[in-house]
């Protein structure tokens, strides 16, 4: 969103510096509206409700005798004070959804595996798998039921690895759990895969309004873009050939 509006407003002298007329101001003023719209919560509003809205409601799953939670990462934060490596605030609400949902699928008697995906993205040492891992072990999740998979640098990757490793395990049921501001890419990415997940958000960001601009508006803005690029990529690679052919689902 910053690089849009500073090329809005370079457009804006460039036309105004040579053509030395008045046209300038029309990029100046498209450059200010986009501001306000972002930074004041109309544009972020639009766009988080409708990657977020078809995940707004946490659905009803039915335990099958083999069940496998896949849980995406969402980074690593390094304490520099003390040198150790944290989930991030994000990526809480996953972690916690995650091991509720492990802990209904063990109360219901049935097997069931939790497979944290996610490599070392943040570059700090250490990689998402494996400190959300940690975090599990401590919250009380049996180490014999915990698969990490720390390669992945990306959600198409986080797909790509974890596939695999379900065909190992060949769950009856696959959980996918991640933002729902990200389950839409995420599950674009696990279907061309042949994994039939059922979404589980992990967290729902709320929206609203403000009279004056937020610095949390215009992120908001910009995470939501990432999200619908990511999405428009994969479709123009898909439609142009240039992603592996698609598999068929391996479990539902």
């Amino acid at each position: 969103m910053v690089l849009l509006l500073i090329l809005l407003c370079v457009l804006g002298y460039a036309v105004s510096r040579f053509r030395r007329g008045r046209g300038g101001w029309v990029f100046y003023g498209l450059a200010f509206v986009l501001f306000v719209a972002s930074a004041c919560g109309p544009v972020p509003m639009w766009l988080a409700m409708h990657l977020q809205a078809p995940y707004a409601s946490r659905p009803a799953i039915t335990w099958m005798p083999r069940n496998a939670i896949v849980v995406l990462g969402a980074g690593n934060t390094l304490i520099f004070a003390t040198g150790d490596v944290i989930p991030p605030v994000n990526a809480g609400n996953r972690l916690i959804e995650s091991y509720t949902l492990y802990r209904e699928c063990k109360q219901s008697g049935n097997d069931c595996k939790l497979i944290v995906s996610g490599g070392d993205g943040s570059h700090v040492g250490k990689s998402e798998a494996a400190v959300y891992g940690d975090s599990l072990l401590r919250m009380g999740l049996p180490r014999d039921d915990l698969m990490l998979e720390s390669r992945s640098m990306s959600t198409w990757q986080n797909a790509a690895f974890v596939q695999p490793m379900l065909k190992a395990y060949a769950p009856q049921r696959v959980v996918l759990v991640t933002s729902a501001m990200h389950m839409r890419r995420a599950q674009k990415a696990f279907e061309h895969f042949g994994i039939d997940a059922l979404p589980v958000r992990g967290d729902y960001i709320g929206l609203w309004y403000s009279w004056l601009p937020t610095s949390q508006s215009l992120a908001l803005t910009d995470r939501c873009l990432h999200e619908y690029a990511g999405v428009l990529l994969y479709d123009i690679y898909n439609a142009m050939g240039w992603t592996p052919p698609s598999s068929r689902p391996a479990a539902r």
